[in-house]
C-alpha cells in the first residue's frame, strides 16, 4: 500500500505515533468518518489515565465502522497491517511457536524493549529481526546494529502482541534461569485434600526477584498450551535439554527447550500437581490435574510419566470440556449417521462398540453420547483406566489393578448398582467382555471400545477373545468405526477441482461421481501456515440385522461378513471420508493418511 502524501506527511515523521495522526491518517485515507473520528479524540481526553495506550489500541477499542471495507471491522489487526502499509514494512502477526525466546531474549534486556516497544523475534549470526509497534520510531536501529554488529530488520505487529511476549518470553526465560541457577526443586507445599488438584492458572503475577520461578514456568506452560489448542503436552528429557513438544490437530510440534535441571523440577512440579510420589522415579505413574484458567475456564489433564535414559518423560493429555463433549452434528456425523447412531444408543439394553487405534476420537464420541443419554431418570455408570474426564452427570469409577479393581470386577461391582447405562472404559480380556455380556443379558445398555481397524473385525475380536458366538448375536446391537482427520483452514482454503485419480483411490468400488468443486490446503498466519484448523470424524456403522446376527458362527468368514454388511448400506471408512472431502472440510490426501488399507475383498460394494 502506497502512502499519498497527505499521509505521509501525517504519518511519516519520525518518533512516536500520536493519537491525533493516526485519525487524520485514517479519515485522510477513508477508512473512518471525520466525525468518528472526534468522538473517538474526545474519549480519549475524556478518559485519559496514568497508562498511556497506544493510538491503535485506543481507535479499535472504539469499535469504529471500516469506510473502505464494510465488511472488515476496524480491528487492531487491521490497523497494524494499514499502518505497515504506510511505513514500507512486512506486517507480522506474531506466532509465539515460531519464535525461540531463549535465543531471542539474549539479544536485547526487557528494559529495553519495553523503552523502544520492540520485540526481538528472530536472531541470526548475521541479522536480527524485530516487531515494532512504532514503525517511525526508528532511531535506536542503527546503535543497536552497530552494538550488535548484525543487521537489524524491522516488522509491525500488534502492540498488544508485542507488549504480551515481551512479559511472556522474558519472564519464563528469567524464571528458567533462575531455577537453573538455584538448581530449585519444586512447590513441595501444595496442600491436595481430594482426588482433583485445582490449579488456579495466571495467578502467579509479574517475575519479580523472590518469585517461585518453575511454579512460574508451569503456569505460563499450560496456559500457553491451552490457548495453542494442544491435545497432548510431552514433556521429552534429554542429556544437555529437554523438549517441550505439544500434539496440535493430531502433529507433533516442538515449542520449547529447558535446560536439564530446570526440566526435572518442572517434572516435579507437575507430579506434585498430580498427585504422584516425587520420590519415585524408576516406574511409570498416572495422575490428573484440574486447572482453572484466570478467565474461570475450567479443564482437565491426564498425567502419566516414564522413566527413560535421561530422566522422566511426562505426557500430559488435555482434556477440555468445550472440547471433548460435543453434540453429534459437531462430532462429524452427517444426518444419517446420527440417526443410526441414536438408534443404537438409545435402546434400553444391548452392547454397542466403538472402535479405532489411540488417538481416534472414541473418548470424545463416548462422553458426548453419555451426556446425550444422561437424564435425571437414568443412572449411568462408568468403569475407567482412568477416569478420562470427571463429570457430574456420571457415576465414574477407576479401575486399580493394585487392589484387583480390574474392568471386569468394576462391571460386576455396577450390576449391583441398579445402573441404567454402562460405559467400561475398554473390553481387553474375556472376563472382561463376558461380563459386558451378562450386563447386557440382564437388561443394561453397555458402550465400550475396542482396538480394531474396522466395524465388522470386532466381531472376530470378541470371538478370539473367547465369547461365545450366540451371546455375541444376542447382545451385540453395532459397531462403530471412527478416525479422526484434519480439517482445512476456514481462512486460507482455496476451490480447487478434483484429481479424478486421487478420487477413484478413495471411492474405489463406489459409483460416487467426482466432486465439481474441492477445496486445497494453502496456510496462513490463523493456522500456522499448516492449511489445518481442528479435526472432524469420520465413521463407519455397521448396524446388526437379523441377518448380520445369522452369520456369526464360531468359524466366521470375516471377508463374506463384511461383504453382508457393506450390502446392508453400511458405509465404510473411506466413503464418510470422501463425503468430507465433497463438503469441502478436509482433503483426500490427508483423510488417506488416517484410513486403513483398502481390501480389495471389500472393493465392491454388491
Amino acid at each position: 500500500m502506497a502512502a499519498s502524501p497527505q499521509i505521509a506527511s501525517l504519518l511519516g515523521r519520525r518518533g512516536r505515533l500520536e493519537l491525533d495522526e493516526v485519525l487524520a491518517a485514517l479519515v485522510v485515507d477513508g477508512y473512518a468518518l471525520a466525525e468518528d473520528a472526534k468522538n473517538v479524540r474526545m474519549g480519549a481526553r475524556a478518559g485519559r489515565s496514568t497508562v498511556e495506550l497506544h493510538p491503535l489500541v485506543v481507535i479499535a477499542n472504539a469499535k469504529l465502522i471500516n469506510q473502505r471495507e464494510p465488511g472488515r471491522p476496524l480491528s487492531l489487526e487491521t490497523l497494524a497491517e494499514w499502518l505497515a502499509g504506510h511505513a514500507g514494512l512486512p506486517y507480522l502477526k506474531i506466532d509465539p511457536m515460531k519464535i525461540n525466546a531463549a535465543t531471542v531474549t539474549q539479544v536485547v534486556s526487557l528494559a529495553y524493549a519495553k523503552r523502544h516497544r520492540i520485540l526481538p523475534i528472530a536472531a541470526t549470526v548475521g541479522e536480527v529481526t524485530f516487531a515494532t509497534s512504532e514503525p517511525f520510531d526508528d532511531a535506536w536501529a542503527p546503535d543497536l546494529a552497530h552494538m550488535l554488529r548484525r543487521d537489524i530488520k524491522r516488522v509491525v505487529a500488534s502492540p498488544i502482541d508485542i507488549n504480551r511476549y515481551q512479559q511472556e518470553f522474558y519472564g519464563v526465560q528469567r524464571s528458567i534461569q533462575l531455577a537453573q541457577d538455584a538448581k530449585t526443586g519444586s512447590d513441595s507445599s501444595s496442600a491436595i485434600l481430594n482426588f482433583e488438584q485445582l490449579v488456579e492458572l495466571g495467578k502467579s503475577g509479574e517475575v519479580g526477584a523472590d518469585d517461585r520461578h518453575v511454579v512460574h514456568i508451569v503456569d505460563w506452560l499450560l496456559q500457553y498450551a491451552f490457548e495453542q489448542r494442544a491435545s497432548d503436552i510431552h514433556l521429552e528429557p534429554r542429556r544437555e535439554t529437554g523438549y517441550i513438544r505439544f500434539r496440535i490437530d493430531g502433529v507433533m510440534q516442538k515449542v520449547f527447550e529447558l535446560p536439564a535441571p530446570v526440566m526435572t523440577a518442572v517434572t516435579a512440579r507437575i507430579k506434585i500437581l498430580a498427585r504422584m510420589d516425587v520420590a519415585e522415579k524408576r516406574r511409570p505413574q498416572d495422575g490428573r490435574i484440574k486447572t482453572r484458567s484466570a478467565s474461570g475456564r475450567e479443564v482437565e489433564l491426564r498425567i502419566s510419566n516414564m522413566p527413560t535414559a535421561f530422566g522422566e518423560k511426562v505426557v500430559m493429555r488435555i482434556f477440555d470440556p468445550d472440547l471433548v463433549v460435543k453434540d453429534f452434528a459437531q462430532l462429524g456425523f452427517s444426518s444419517s449417521e446420527a440417526e443410526n447412531w441414536r438408534n443404537m444408543v438409545e435402546r434400553p439394553h444391548g452392547i454397542v462398540l466403538v472402535t479405532g487405534p489411540t488417538g481416534s476420537g472414541k473418548t470424545t464420541t463416548l462422553y458426548s453420547t453419555l451426556k446425550h443419554l444422561a437424564t435425571p431418570e437414568l443412572n449411568v455408570c462408568t468403569v475407567e483406566d482412568p477416569i478420562e474426564m470427571v463429570s457430574p452427570e456420571f457415576n465414574q469409577m477407576q479401575v486399580h489393578a493394585a487392589i484387583d479393581l480390574d474392568f471386569a470386577a468394576g462391571v460386576r461391582t455396577l450390576l449391583r448398582q441398579d445402573p441404567d447405562i454402562i460405559m467400561v472404559g475398554e473390553i481387553r480380556d474375556l472376563e472382561t467382555a463376558q461380563m459386558a455380556v451378562q450386563a447386557s443379558l440382564t437388561g443394561h445398555l453397555v458402550l465400550s471400545t475396542l482396538h480394531t481397524n474396522d466395524a465388522p473385525s470386532a466381531v472376530t475380536r470378541l470371538l478370539d477373545l473367547g465369547v461365545p458366538h450366540y451371546l455375541i448375536q444376542s447382545t451385540l446391537t453395532g459397531v462403530v468405526a471412527q478416525r479422526l482427520v484434519r480439517t482445512l483452514c476456514p481462512h486460507c482454503k482455496q476451490a480447487t477441482t478434483q484429481d479424478p485419480l486421487a478420487w477413484n483411490v478413495l471411492t474405489r468400488g463406489w459409483a460416487m461421481p467426482v466432486p465439481a468443486q474441492v477445496y486445497r490446503a494453502v496456510g496462513c498466519l490463523e493456522c500456522r501456515n499448516t492449511g489445518f484448523m481442528g479435526r472432524t470424524g469420520i465413521y463407519e456403522m455397521m448396524k446388526l440385522s437379523p441377518h448380520l446376527r445369522g452369520m456369526i458362527s464360531a468359524e466366521l468368514d470375516l471377508s463374506g461378513f463384511g461383504q453382508a454388511a457393506l450390502d446392508e448400506g453400511m458405509r465404510p471408512l473411506r466413503i464418510s471420508a470422501a463425503d468430507q472431502v465433497a463438503a469441502g472440510l478436509t482433503t483426500v490426501q490427508e483423510v488417506l493418511t488416517v484410513l486403513p488399507p483398502i481390501d480389495a475383498l471389500a472393493d465392491d460394494p454388491h
